[in-house]
């Protein structure tokens, strides 16, 4: 039996903080980031090359209410450490699974992890190795959606995948609607007008602006990371 080949060379996979709390409260729950670091294997050995951008909404919610009242810029750098501390646990959990992760920082904190240099990243990659950036774009006012959309374009990714709770983007809440059915594709323009929110604007304009297409799918839901590394039907593709 032949071996299915991925429709895609190399990806860009945003994930956010809260992805790595499972069903804890803040933090980062152990199975639960084993479990994904086992997804991004599977891809990894297919030959699919791998980069990660992290969020740190499950560490800095434990402390956001100190936040309240303090200057946006300061609450944004705390935040840039927390992507930190999440892509140092993602590496070390992606290591101990035999992949090879490097940890790439906006900000500068050499004796943690290596600064983000470009022409690094790319060889990395192009080695096998699975790229971690953290702390976003370095800069407060800016998400990580933002940082997953520069850090796509910059090494020349396929395809941003949008890591959520739901298997795609839905015409209406499927929690609250039973009617609600899943969009199988859409283009950026009929994105926008229906208003989907599907990343921050900025984020949003990024991939558009680039051609970069877009893939919601659920990262709970095993087997999907791979499904849309082959092609399959799963989740929902947002393209020019």
């Amino acid at each position: 039996m032949t071996k299915a080949k991925p429709a895609y060379k190399r990806i860009l996979l945003k994930l956010s903080g809260e992805a790595l709390m499972g069903d804890d409260a803040f933090g980062i729950n152990r199975a639960t980031i084993e479990r994904i670091v086992g997804e991004i294997a599977e891809v990894t050995r297919m030959g699919v090359e791998v980069a990660v951008v992290i969020g740190g909404g499950n560490i800095f919610r434990g402390v956001a209410g100190g936040s309240d009242g303090m200057d946006r810029a300061t609450a944004d750098y705390m935040g840039m450490l927390a992507t930190v501390m999440n892509a140092l646990a993602l590496a070390d959990a992606m290591n101990h699974q035999g992949l090879t992760a490097r940890v790439m920082s906006a900000i500068g904190i050499e004796q943690v992890v290596e600064p983000y240099v470009r022409p690094k990243a790319l060889q990395y990659l192009e080695e096998g190795k699975v790229v971690v950036f953290a702390a976003g774009t370095g800069n407060p006012f800016f998400t990580t959606d933002t940082a997953a959309a520069l850090r796509g374009a910059e090494i020349g990714a396929e395809l941003v995948l949008k890591a959520t709770k739901v298997d795609g983007v839905y015409t209406a809440d499927p929690k609250k609607d039973p009617k609600a059915t899943r969009y199988a594709e859409l283009s950026f323009d009929e994105a926008m007008t229906r208003n989907l929110g599907i990343m921050d604007a900025t984020a949003f304009a990024l991939c558009r602006d680039q051609k970069l297409p877009i893939k919601v799918f659920s990262i709970f839901k095993p087997g999907a990371l791979k499904s849309v590394v082959l092609g399959g039907d799963e989740g929902t593709l947002v393209h020019a």
